[in-house]
């Protein structure tokens, strides 16, 4: 009988991944992403273990939201007082915190609990072109945000 392989995290060879946000769309940005941090692109994928790479994304403030949404989708977080909810247009977080949005959009994509924050921990986002882990010699992924 055949059993199915479990990798163990001696077994996980991690690499390095560089992402140029430039022109592509948040959602569909965001979803291949997360997928190369959870791992789902390897052959030795197990739910419960992170097997995903690094991602490095750069000139994150070039990402691109179709429709209206720059100024209709609103950020939304609550202070936990009462009337704390603070709400923020898409457009005004682009042109002052784009890597914020950049790594929340990937965040609401990973699971929740202790491992979706341990993959998390492996995503760089960069306002512009430069970053600073050349010494880890990251590749170019390529990511596809066509229809």
């Amino acid at each position: 009988m055949k059993t199915t392989y479990m990798a163990k995290p001696a077994d996980i060879n991690r690499k390095w991944y560089v992402v140029d946000a430039e022109g592509k769309t948040l959602g569909r940005l965001a979803s291949q992403v997360a997928s190369v941090l959870r791992g789902k692109n390897k052959p030795i994928f197990t739910p419960y273990i992170d097997t995903g790479d690094f991602v490095i994304i750069i000139n994150a403030e070039k990402v691109v939201l179709t429709g209206k949404k720059l100024d209709q989708k609103m950020y939304r977080h609550h202070s936990l007082y009462p009337g704390g909810l603070k709400e923020t247009s898409y457009r005004k977080l682009i042109d002052q915190k784009p890597e914020f949005l950049v790594s929340e959009a990937i965040r609401g994509m990973l699971p929740k609990g202790p491992l979706g924050r341990k993959m998390l921990k492996k995503l760089k986002v960069y306002r512009g072109p430069e970053h600073k882990h050349e010494a880890q010699k990251p590749e170019l992924l390529d990511i596809r945000t066509e229809k």
